[in-house]
């Protein structure tokens, strides 16, 4: 128990310092955008004491440095500051959003995940057979397709041709479970295509690897039969990188929604991003880029300790 929590600690320190200089990295880059920052936000008619304002609201008085550390200190405690749009507390902009990703990444995930894990162990199964190459044909197509595209189909099809779903994924408060599965349907169902095809033919180079090994080898010459060995046999020992692969799914389920919602008009922190660059709202770009971080880097650790607590190997490095 003591080397699991010592390897989480680890990981753990890792993802912190790796956030660290992630927020460095987007803190500093909206420094070196070209021009005065205020300025920009107000356009070309602003006035002298109207930036004057501006600046010493947005504290752009006081040197880089010192903004750096009072932005982390507020990061740390969720304190983003204030959007320079809307005057409001960048959370109180961001924080429906992001419920509404987080909504639409876990409606995603609890159909893709089992879906392509089942797939992945039926097309090992099925090795070399017409399923298997129909498989990797359709698999390969949708990794290769992008995300856009993918949803300009659906909803030529689902929406316009077929009249099943709305093609704008717009809620209100007012709306029931069942009417919001039904608008966000088509925005999950593109990212089902998307990272089903990554996950399905990872379990299966998985499960395929291990196939050739001596102890599978030995449970099929004893006459088990082909889906016992793979389910009782195979699959166990396959979960470290089969986890490790739905953990980066995952992760991009909700840092890379971003096309996604603003194909479907869906309001979530993609959508609040893209609105915050054409703004020029740099307090909630900066907020949405470090959750994008903070989240992607959290799923990975889950994927490291998920891997370590299946694969006694890993907690016994030699």
């Amino acid at each position: 128990m003591g080397d699991i929590l010592g390897l989480v600690a680890k990981r753990l320190g890792l993802g912190l310092l790796i956030l660290l200089v992630i927020s460095v990295i987007i803190f500093f880059m909206v420094e070196l955008l070209p021009g005065d920052i205020a300025e920009a936000v107000l356009g070309q008619g602003a006035t002298e004491e109207n930036v004057r304002n501006l600046r010493e609201q947005m504290g752009l008085n006081d040197p880089a440095l010192v903004r750096y550390f009072e932005w982390l200190k507020g990061a740390v405690f969720l304190d983003f500051g204030r959007s320079i749009v809307t005057q409001e507390p960048v959370m109180s902009v961001i924080g429906e959003r992001f419920r509404n990703t987080l909504f639409l990444a876990t409606y995603a995930a609890v159909i893709a995940v089992p879906f392509a894990i089942i797939l992945g162990v039926i097309v090992a199964l099925l090795r070399n057979s017409i399923f298997d190459r129909v498989a990797n044909v359709l698999t390969l197509t949708s990794i290769s397709s992008p995300e856009f595209f993918l949803g300009y189909i659906l909803i030529l099809y689902f929406s316009v041709k077929w009249g099943m779903f709305p093609a704008i994924a717009s809620l209100n408060d007012g709306m029931n479970f069942w009417d919001l599965l039904q608008r966000t349907f088509l925005p999950a169902l593109t990212l089902v295509l998307v990272v089903t095809a990554h996950m399905m033919r990872m379990t299966r180079a998985a499960i395929i690897n291990l196939l050739a090994s001596p102890y599978i080898e030995m449970a099929k010459l004893k006459g088990t039969p082909p889906w016992k060995v793979i389910v009782r046999h195979a699959l166990p020992n396959a979960w470290a990188p089969i986890i490790n692969v739905v953990a980066l799914n995952l992760a991009y389920l909700i840092t890379g929604v971003v096309l996604v919602e603003v194909v479907f008009v869906y309001p979530g922190i993609g959508q609040a991003l893209v609105d915050a660059v054409s703004k020029r709202d740099f307090p909630v770009v900066q907020a949405c880029c470090l959750i994008f971080a903070a989240t992607f880097i959290l799923l990975n650790l889950a994927a490291d300790v998920g891997a370590i607590l299946t694969n006694p190997r890993l907690r016994h490095p030699k």
